[in-house]
């Protein structure tokens, strides 16, 4: 019968290759925890995460936005009358850009995933029952088609270089993951906007999934003051044509 004890040996090789992994096993961790904690308890949910990381993103972009202030500030100090021209001629591009805040009239709408308390049918893919990154474009789509001057999306402004994504079950817009409910604001005629929803054969479509079985959420509303920040994000354009007057 074989011994169940270990030589000498056996336990002097042992004990320092255990020891051995143990570190790197602890250095691993730090690295990649760059000073968070990894224990689980801390976010219950991916909800939790992406609400913690949106309210960083708005505090670097207060930072960002303050510091953007003090060198507009300096630059006008300077005083030199071809950077006033530069300035100016730039200015006139800060309306189409969506650079510059609006206020005035327009629609809400806000999209939500279906309950997740209800009784679904087991023949219904799980993939029906949530917002997508094409359901928020196609409302976008149709309120500029209704001429809207400005449009938010979680108070984020909408340009035409904007990309929304879809990761998981969330939504990522300028690199930043937002959950539902999905809030989108458009300032323009509230009567146009409201047809332009009303006749994009895309809406319409994800209208037929507000019904049972699947039961997202549509809720519509007209504002008398819809306040459109300006998109504060860099711009990166890959072709441009001048601007014709």
């Amino acid at each position: 019968m074989p011994s169940r004890h270990k030589s000498p040996f056996a336990w002097r090789v042992a004990v320092p290759l255990a020891c051995a992994c143990a570190g790197l096993l602890a250095t691993t961790s730090m690295i990649n925890a760059r000073g968070t904690d990894l224990r689980g308890g801390r976010h219950s949910d991916l909800t939790g995460i992406v609400a913690d990381q949106s309210a960083r993103v708005k505090e670097l972009r207060a930072e960002a936005a303050a510091v953007q202030t003090d060198i507009d500030a300096l630059t006008k100090q300077v005083g030199d009358p071809l950077l006033d021209t530069i300035e100016r001629r730039a200015g006139r591009l800060d309306g189409p850009t969506g650079l510059t805040p609006l206020s005035g009239p327009g629609l809400v709408v806000t999209l939500t995933d279906a309950p997740l308390d209800q009784d679904v049918p087991d023949n219904i893919d799980d993939n029906l029952l949530v917002v997508h990154q094409q359901d928020l474009q196609a409302v976008i789509n149709a309120l500029w088609a209704g001429g809207a001057e400005g449009i938010t999306l979680q108070d984020q402004r909408i340009i035409g270089t904007t990309g929304i994504k879809c990761v998981g079950n969330t939504v990522r817009l300028h690199d930043v993951p937002y959950a539902p409910p999905y809030v989108i604001k458009a300032v323009g005629d509230p009567s146009e906007l409201f047809d332009a929803l009303n006749t994009s054969p895309q809406v319409q479509n994800y209208r037929g999934y507000t019904l049972p079985p699947y039961n997202l959420g549509w809720e519509l509303e007209e504002d008398s003051k819809i306040e459109v920040p300006a998109y504060n994000e860099p711009i990166t354009l890959q072709y441009a044509e001048p601007l014709t007057d």
